[in-house]
């Protein structure tokens, strides 16, 4: 055969291999070696010295086999090499065999571009000594125009382009799981994700791609990816890149999937965003479901507000006489004290620690009241019961009882400043609180003047100043939920000492007819403060001036005067005196119970209704069997809320790790005044 016919063969198998293809690859291979091998694979005799080289050692073929001889194409996940091909001839067959069996040996490496359609010469001319002319043929190849690129990049551009994308979507297909791509699918149906509608066709191409890719071999992966690659553009090959490929990766990788949202949702969406709805799948709660089944909580989910009838004695440390009548006076023998004729009567407050009035002063007392002061609005709680009392408990104690706090949490305005994402455990705090009762959607802002007079507000918020403060917690729209704002400074040394100016700004009025609560923390020590009345637009209110020096603290040069309007709250009016029918702790420290979470001091209040349906449970309460599935449980403790009830234990509550205080009126042997700190 000669060489133009083996050439001709070698022309109508790269136009067949080409014919269905829109892209074309190229092997890792060397080019020295495959032109070695190339001449090296002729069978013996075949390719003999002519003149000073072997006859096919010619500088046309060997530039053909270093630029196109490792030209691929991908066909049902297998390479294609131009040498792929048969003919009648045992020499070239050989030659086409050898380069074929190498090729075939090397990873693709890049993607094929160029700028020229062409590649090799058909035949070149050589005039001989005897004046006559012969005509060598060569390889020579023309590739159709699709394959030609007419970009203004370079070549070395485009294909660094092209190998980009290809790595990028390699490692999205490993990187990132399938349980991922579903998740954030379900969530877009559901419309809980921020424009999260932009992504929907793209997430779903992409987990098509993801589990074709998964149910390769390995050995099959990496062709796979170069030809898909090429194929689905940018968007799909570097989804990773792109903003949801940080919720992809984060969901991937394990963090809470509301963290991994409000990290997303702080990356795309505007800063007064606010989230429509609760983040939970439905395979999530399939998952909840099949657990509460299994552990055997169905029958503890639904809730009720617990009654006086649901306490046992040893559980309760302190009961009037009327709650006595009804329970029985025989149980509360061991709380009976004898009472003299003549009390003695005190003028004195004296301050009382809140374990010493337990242990020393309670078993002495017959009678109980509290001033109600208007600080104490969110220490109102409800105690909460199972409806079916023989179910099971899915706390972390021994008993399937729960609590409440007014405004539907379990503790005050620094865990709403925590909960929003604010520092609670820095040196100093500033918070303030709006909008209790759902009608107030004025913009208020929390505002610091340093002794520098540095200003720390809105303009350069979640900005750490060199004074350590910062404004981490910023609500522009309340709407129905109750607005945090919260400034905090967290490192001693850097906060210049003088006078800090607190103060809450009005920047938008829009109707709101209540004022707003604030505190300020230093050293553990909470100050409370109130203003009642409505802010007008542009209005500025002096909440405190506060001296600070690293030896003394804080100073009150000059604060909001404590408020003495009289509210009612939970059918209870404020700044009145209100009977205690039960003192307990809470259900976390019954039976004995020590260390599983945080104590709290409940003063159950006669005449005291809980007006609103608090969740049934709370995420902090469950034990470790149930805390795996805490997205779909505070669904289902809003869902299953406790309903309104005549009979109920509600009063009072004070946490161990808050300070506060409040002042009793006791009855025993003898008539007392005192104040409880806690």
């Amino acid at each position: 055969m000669e060489f133009k016919e083996f050439n001709k063969a070698l022309q109508n198998h790269v136009e067949s291999m080409v014919k269905d293809q829109d892209v074309l690859f190229i092997t890792d291979t060397d080019n020295d070696t495959m032109w070695t091998v190339y001449l090296d694979s002729f069978p013996e005799g075949t390719n003999e010295i002519f003149r000073e080289r072997r006859e096919h050692d010619c500088s046309c073929c060997r530039h053909f086999i270093k630029t196109f001889g490792n030209v691929v194409a991908i066909k049902d996940n297998k390479i294609v090499t131009i040498w792929d091909f048969k003919i009648d001839d045992v020499k070239y067959q050989t030659v086409i065999d050898v380069l074929s069996i190498y090729v075939n040996s090397k990873p693709i490496k890049e993607v094929f571009v160029t700028k020229e359609a062409g590649f090799g010469t058909d035949h070149t001319p050589e005039q001989l000594e005897d004046g006559t002319v012969h005509m060598w043929d060569h390889f020579r190849v023309v590739l159709p125009a699709k394959f030609v690129s007419n970009s203004q990049k370079t070549i070395g551009s485009l294909i660094g382009e092209l190998r980009t994308i290809k790595e990028v979507f390699v490692r999205s297909l490993e990187e990132i799981s399938k349980d991922a791509i579903e998740t954030i699918i379900e969530l877009i149906s559901q419309k809980s994700l921020y424009k999260g509608e932009e992504w929907e066709s793209v997430l779903e191409q992409f987990l098509l791609l993801h589990n074709e890719y998964h149910k390769l071999s390995s050995n099959k992966q990496d062709n796979y990816c170069w030809l898909k690659s090429t194929q689905i553009g940018g968007v799909i090959g570097k989804i990773k890149n792109h903003s949801i490929g940080v919720l992809l990766s984060d969901i991937t990788n394990g963090m809470e999937l509301d963290d991994a949202v409000k990290r997303y949702e702080k990356i795309v969406a505007p800063t007064n965003y606010k989230r429509p709805k609760a983040i939970f799948t439905k395979k999530m709660i399939e998952q909840a479901q099949k657990t509460i089944t299994e552990l055997g909580f169905l029958e503890s989910l639904e809730r009720r507000y617990a009654t006086i009838d649901d306490i046992t004695v040893n559980n309760i440390l302190f009961a009037n006489k009327d709650v006595k009548k009804k329970m029985g006076d025989g149980v509360f023998e061991k709380l009976n004290q004898e009472a003299v004729s003549n009390p003695k009567k005190f003028d004195e407050v004296a301050e009382v620690p809140i374990e010493y009035f337990i242990n020393d002063v309670l078993p002495k007392v017959t009678g109980i009241e509290v001033l109600l002061e208007n600080e104490h609005t969110p220490n109102f709680v409800s105690v909460v019961a199972p409806k079916d009392r023989e179910s099971k408990s899915m706390f972390k104690w021994n008993n399937n009882f729960s609590w409440a706090y007014k405004g539907n949490i379990t503790d005050s305005m620094k865990e709403r400043v925590k909960a929003a994402g604010g520092k609670v455990d820095g040196v100093l705090r500033f918070s303030i609180q709006w909008n209790d009762d759902g009608k107030n959607q004025n913009d208020l802002d929390a505002h610091c003047i340093e002794p520098n007079k540095n200003h720390i507000y809105y303009p350069n918020k979640r900005t750490i100043h060199t004074s350590s403060g910062m404004l981490d917690v910023d609500i522009i729209e309340p709407e129905s939920e109750i607005a945090v704002e919260n400034i905090a400074y967290t490192d001693i040394r850097k906060m210049p000492e003088g006078v800090y100016d607190f103060f809450v700004h009005c920047y938008s009025y829009r109707g709101g007819r209540s004022g707003f609560s604030a505190e300020i923390e230093y050293d553990g020590q909470i100050y409370s403060f109130q203003y009642n009345s409505p802010l007008r637009q542009d209005e500025n209110v002096v909440v405190a001036k506060v001296q600070f020096s690293r030896k003394d603290g804080i100073l009150f040069l000059q604060s909001l005067p404590s408020t003495v309007a009289t509210k009612t709250i939970w059918d209870l009016k404020s700044q009145q005196w209100h009977p205690v029918s039960v003192c307990m702790f809470s259900p976390n420290y019954w039976d004995k119970q020590l260390g599983i979470g945080h104590k709290h001091y409940f003063f159950i209040l006669d005449g005291c209704k809980n007006d609103a349906q608090p969740n049934g449970f709370f995420n902090e309460f469950l034990n470790e069997n149930l805390l795996e599935h805490k997205r779909v449980f505070e669904a289902l403790g809003g869902q299953m809320r406790v309903e309104p009830s005549e009979e109920q234990l509600s009063g009072l509550g004070f946490s161990s790790t808050k300070r506060g205080s409040i002042i009793c009126k006791l009855e025993g042997s003898f008539k007392r005044m005192v104040k409880l700190i806690f």
